[in-house]
């Protein structure tokens, strides 16, 4: 019996970890292949790989961002393999299994939940080993109605065998993103979140995972991350961890955790200040509202002085990238309410700024009782809320105008001078900029176009001049000193208009050359000589305004190192 789990990534860098944890449980037993594709995928090519496979059972892993995709390629295999038998599991399929039951008629069984054990069950009752009433945790339809079999006790996490061993696993391990998990479980009731239906914390054994990293890291693996819901509910666990993965850790390879930024103790986050290599670790931390009647409708606990310690703390360290979330949409949150939210986080400068919307997850608490605050939103996956009873639609379409150049222009880190500048001083918030450029931008139909690097600094300084913002010259030379930053090369043709004072340039350069010192002792100790400062060297004019609020002009110059490729830039008057 030929017997395939499949899945749709989002992404071809990612894998994922829940069909490795099926095959590892149902192997030596049974044979199964593993076959993943992406959501960009034609659904044909999915179906013709699949087909060649002859699989005799065909399980799908399902998540809210592949679920539409998956049940085309599933609709399309039945029609030409009907005898195929098809299973689904995953989170997706997992708690509202009569409505995937009556929806899908092409679908043969679904695995409720955790799935080792129950997909190891039901491939003995297809093998005819047992009857299939003996498998807990499994739904299928039987004379037009619905059976559902209730699940078993949790599995002792401390025996599943290792999902990461398999030979053709080895080859990609460097080109994409490795899964681990911990633990399962959270401790936590946020109720627009999936992990607040399962009630406490389960660990795997801890000298086992170890060896699980160190495997990984031998056979190249760049990028491992952690999918426990609270990295650090345990501190104990939390630093154990951290101290062997910065003892043990290969040059080269990034640990990413989902933290919750309030519990975190501050001598643990000044241990990882003191003792981790910069770039080892990326922090995750969801922040989602700072509002706390929204925090306390949603059962959420947030100490918001605490986690703004933690991700202060944490910054001030220089050693960690953060991630931080937000969630727009959660009950009487209101637009201005929001904006307030969003200006808190971004006060605090994250890495990285992750604005979502409300998703209303089947099975979770705020989709049971849409209801009380009159949650409109999307029939079919992703369930994104399109208002509530204080989020109209309208104020929806403003943050994900928002959202659309946060991630263009802060998240992507093109012009971090520009805009931290442009946010806190020509505008009344940070959150304005964003929402004021972000509706500039779809007015204007660039969001149906693509942009190349010079597109986003020509549009943001056509937007700040329709704004008729003070200091503009000030902000353009901060643009200049980004594009310039932005460089790996001597720009050619930047995108500023540039005016004719070559014989200036020329003028400067000269200076430079008879003392170098005049950019500083840094520049001089670069020791260029006259065909390196012309070749890997570029200049501009510019304006700095000093404290006293007066502008001066200077003079910037670039350096393009050609070895390593990252400019250097230096600023002098003449």
């Amino acid at each position: 019996m030929n017997i395939v789990l499949s899945t749709l990534n989002a992404k071809f860098i990612h894998t994922n970890l829940a069909l490795r944890c099926l095959k590892a449980y149902a192997e030596p037993d049974y044979s199964v292949q593993i076959q993943e594709f992406t959501i960009k995928d034609p659904e044909m090519n999915i179906v013709a790989e699949l087909y060649a496979k002859k699989p005799d059972v065909l399980g799908f892993s399902c998540y809210i961002w592949n679920i539409e995709e998956t049940i085309k390629v599933i609709n399309l295999v039945k029609k030409i393999s009907p005898q195929t038998t098809i299973i689904l599991g995953g989170p997706e399929v997992s708690y509202d299994v009569p409505y995937w039951l009556e929806r899908l008629d092409t679908i043969d069984y679904i695995v409720v939940g955790e799935g080792e054990q129950t997909f190891k069950q039901l491939l003995h009752a297809l093998h005819g080993k047992i009857e299939l009433k003996e498998v807990n945790g499994i739904a299928y339809q039987k004379d037009s109605r619905a059976v559902i079999h209730p699940q078993t006790n949790k599995l002792d996490l401390k025996t599943l065998p290792s999902p990461f061993r398999f030979i053709e696993d080895k080859l990609d391990l460097s080109k994409r993103i490795v899964y681990i998990e911990t633990s399962r479980g959270c401790p936590f009731s946020c109720q627009f979140c999936l992990s607040s239906i399962e009630v406490g914390v389960r660990y795997f054994d801890r000298e086992a995972i170890k060896e699980e990293i160190r495997y990984l890291m031998a056979n190249g693996a760049k990028v491992i991350k952690f999918v426990d819901r609270t990295f650090n509910i345990s501190r104990s666990y939390a630093m154990e961890m951290f101290e062997f993965l910065i003892r043990e850790h290969i040059e080269g390879t990034v640990f990413q955790f989902e933290i919750t930024g309030d519990i975190m103790r501050p001598e643990v986050i000044q241990y990882l200040n003191d003792h981790a290599p910069e770039g080892l670790f990326r922090f995750e931390i969801g922040v989602q509202s700072t509002n706390d009647e929204t925090n306390e409708l949603v059962m959420r606990k947030q100490n918001w002085e605490k986690l703004k310690r933690t991700v202060t703390m944490v910054k001030d360290g220089s050693k960690i990238d953060q991630h931080l979330d937000l969630i727009a949409g959660l009950p009487e949150e209101d637009y201005n309410s929001f904006r307030k939210t969003f200006n808190d986080v971004f006060d605090m400068r994250p890495e990285e700024l992750q604005l979502g919307f409300l998703k209303m997850l089947r099975g979770t608490g705020l989709r049971i009782n849409a209801e009380r605050h009159d949650y409109v939103y999307m029939d079919h996956a992703p369930y994104e809320i399109l208002s509530n009873n204080v989020l109209k639609f309208d104020d929806i379409i403003r943050i994900k105008h928002v959202e659309d150049v946060l991630e263009k222009y802060w998240n992507d880190h093109r012009m971090d001078l520009t805009v931290n500048y442009t946010a806190e001083n020509c505008f009344e918030t940070p959150f304005d900029f964003f929402q004021q450029f972000g509706t500039y931008w779809d007015q204007q139909g660039w969001s149906r176009i693509g942009h190349q690097l010079e597109d986003l600094f020509k549009r943001l300084y056509q937007f700040l001049q329709s704004k008729n913002i003070k200091e503009l010259d000030i902000v353009e030379s901060l643009m200049k000193k980004d594009y310039m930053l932005n460089q790996k090369f001597k720009p050619r043709k930047p995108w500023w208009e540039q005016e004719d004072n070559s014989d200036r340039k020329q003028e400067i350069y000269q200076k430079l050359l008879a003392n170098p010192s005049l950019a500083g002792e840094e520049f001089a100790a670069l020791n260029l000589k006259q065909k390196d400062l012309f070749k890997h060297t570029f200049i501009e004019e510019g304006l700095i305004k000093g404290t006293d609020g007066t502008s001066t002009s200077i003079f910037m110059i670039a350096y393009y190192n050609p070895k390593s490729g990252k400019p250097t830039l230096f600023e002098f008057t003449a």
